[in-house]
């Protein structure tokens, strides 16, 4: 199933897409369908056009992936990972389709993307096995791990240049676990004014969603709703000859077959606070 949180001319709701349109059901929250609890539809379908996607769900966690990729450790000189690198966004970084993307006049000049396959925890996950970790997964969804890279790679953790405002936009639909066959043979891709800056697929993953998830939870507990984004391919800004980072009336999108998009103008620097 497909589902998404939207706002209505009636209010805000949670559906999933049914013949092209979405079936409403009676849940408050998309938290309660990725928690398991029960649900019935609710009212008559409403057609897409007649609705506004917005952030599909908030996740408990985010937890992210660095370096998944090796031809991405390749074109930004990073070491081949023996071990996954771990780290986290925040809450604030949460966008929906359309939002636009900023960030503080000043802090950074080199704002870069990131196209990842996110992964919606629906099953607690406490030290669980490589070979049962995918039976805790919701589902999927395309995301966008905004990165300001000369705050990033100029601090000794990532957070700060990882955690701006805005900095991880979701595309409107999460997809569920029984509808991708195989994760691990998806095509990823970003363009960047319809360019196409990004293509690749999750098979070239270095550590695999089922190894991440079993990995993880031997540390930390993976609830419902936290949100694994699990690393982008080669094609970021950073590693471009010569590199080369989102700007002001830019348009940023990143695709993944049978997930969806996430589109996303580029409004640049603000004055804040």
């Amino acid at each position: 199933m497909k589902w998404m949180s939207v706002q209505t001319p009636q209010g805000p709701r949670v559906g999933y897409i049914k013949d092209g349109a979405l079936q409403p059901v009676d849940a408050a929250r998309m938290q309660d369908i990725v928690e398991g609890q029960p649900w019935r539809d609710a009212g008559q379908p409403i057609p897409l056009a007649d609705v506004k996607p917005t952030l599909p769900f908030a996740p408990r966690n985010i937890i992210c992936i660095g370096a998944n990729y090796r031809d991405h450790c390749i074109e930004t000189g990073l070491a081949i990972p023996e071990k996954p690198v771990v780290f986290a966004k925040f809450s604030n970084t949460l966008a929906a389709d359309g939002d636009a993307i900023t960030w503080p006049e000043g802090f950074t000049e080199k704002v870069d993307w990131e196209a990842e396959l996110g992964v919606v925890i629906g099953q607690r996950a406490q030290g669980v096995s490589e070979a049962d970790a995918l039976s805790h997964v919701f589902g999927y969804v395309a995301a966008n791990d905004v990165s300001a890279r000369d705050v990033q790679l100029g601090e000794a953790q990532w957070v700060r240049g990882k955690s701006l405002d805005g900095f991880c936009p979701l595309a409107p639909t999460v997809v569920t676990r029984d509808e991708v066959a195989d994760v691990q043979s998806l095509g990823i891709r970003c363009l960047v004014n319809g360019e196409a800056v990004q293509s690749s697929n999750t098979s070239e993953m270095i550590f695999s969603v089922a190894f991440l998830i079993a990995y993880l939870s031997r540390a930390i507990t993976l609830e419902p709703g936290d949100l694994i984004l699990t690393g982008t391919p080669a094609g970021v800004g950073l590693g471009l000859k010569p590199p080369r980072f989102l700007k002001r009336g830019d348009v940023v999108s990143v695709e993944i077959d049978g997930l969806g998009s996430v589109t996303n103008p580029v409004h640049g620097a603000v004055a804040r606070g």
